[in-house]
């Protein structure tokens, strides 16, 4: 809990923050074992482990962390926060006010600065001076990137994972259709539905729905579901095809986890993502990490084209070439393609 005031980018503060964190492995007496992982916009501090109360999925990169794997518990101190804005015990919209009333639609604008600031309240607070490795994939690769960039002498080894250096026009253009989804139920309410016991969640549910798509590849939809039927259900006459059956079980899965209110936060400060706002641009800012880089792209990513990374790593100084994860699984690839992922975390682990 850090009990200062937290100044916020877009203007005024945060009167108090908490965030909420999980760690595995044992801190080094110097401090010099200690890895940042950073979750995807709908993701938390679950890295590794089965559900539990808490935390209703499992971990959602459990071959990476662990004894034995490519964060080897035996070897680093590894930390997870939920980012500041989310909804698994950060401070976030369904949070209290100082006067006891949630947040809900009054919830400040966040950017990645801010989240990255809190994380570094995290950090002074466990004794971390600097981070021996900072890992992230997506929206965490956003934040993977600004520590790099505000924070180089606090990040020595950095993995970014189909992530940008800004968000892009058409990743705002997707995040638009989402938001206004959400916005629109009725049971929004300007964001102040949290005491009433009901939520816009139809909105939430069609948002996570257009997001999945944007996930996941044409290709693996196509040869996974093709045009079959869900069941006995017959399409023409109200019945579902598989592919929409499956769009609607993560739509469900997400609505009984996460808060509505911390989604529109997110993809908010997603889209203000620019690492060169105020920095001279994106090149000027690429060229302040000296961290050791390694950056990768999925090969079949429609929504963080490997364009975005060939960016990243052409312009940070200590990365080498684009690495490119295979996988017929979209954007998910990064989360999916674990021993691919472990391979690129040993490599950069096992560099003095």
């Amino acid at each position: 809990m850090r009990q200062e005031p937290l100044p916020l980018e877009a203007g005024g503060e945060l009167p108090a923050v908490r965030l909420a964190f999980e760690t595995w492995g044992r801190l080094a007496a110097d401090g010099s074992n200690a890895v940042l992982v950073l979750h995807a916009l709908t993701g938390d501090s679950h890295v590794a482990g089965p559900a539990e109360p808490g935390h209703p999925t499992p971990g959602w990169w459990n071959g990476l962390v662990g004894a034995g794997r490519a964060l080897d518990t035996d070897r680093w101190f590894v930390v997870a926060p939920n980012v500041l804005g989310g909804c698994q015990g950060s401070t976030g919209p369904s949070s209290p006010r100082p006067d006891g009333r949630h947040w809900g639609g009054s919830f400040p604008t966040l950017t990645q600065r801010d989240q990255v600031a809190a994380e570094a309240g995290l950090a002074d607070a466990l004794g971390i001076d600097r981070w021996a490795l900072v890992i992230g994939g997506s929206m965490g690769g956003m934040r993977a990137l600004e520590w790099a960039v505000s924070r180089p002498e606090r990040t020595r080894a950095l993995l970014l994972l189909a992530t940008t250096a800004a968000a892009s026009a058409e990743h705002i253009a997707w995040a638009n259709i989402q938001l206004h989804a959400i916005r629109a139920d009725p049971h929004w309410q300007g964001g102040d539905y949290h005491a009433t016991g009901l939520g816009p969640h139809t909105g939430l549910g069609l948002a996570r729905r257009l997001a999945h798509v944007t996930y996941r590849s044409e290709p693996e939809l196509q040869a996974r579901f093709g045009r079959a039927p869900q069941g006995s259900e017959d399409p023409w006459n109200q019945g579902r095809y598989q592919v929409e059956s499956y769009l609607d079980h993560h739509a469900a899965k997400l609505v009984r986890r996460f808060d509505a209110g911390s989604y529109v936060v997110l993809a908010n400060a997603m889209n203000a993502h620019d690492i060169g706002r105020d920095r001279g641009g994106t090149r000027t800012a690429l060229r302040r990490v000296t961290a050791r880089t390694l950056v990768a792209g999925v090969g079949s990513d429609r929504l963080y084209p490997l364009s975005q990374q060939a960016e990243l790593a052409a312009g940070i100084r200590t990365a080498d070439r684009l690495r490119v994860i295979e996988s017929p699984y979209g954007h998910d690839g990064f989360l999916i393609e674990v021993e691919q992922v472990s391979a690129l975390v040993r490599e950069l682990v096992a560099t003095p």
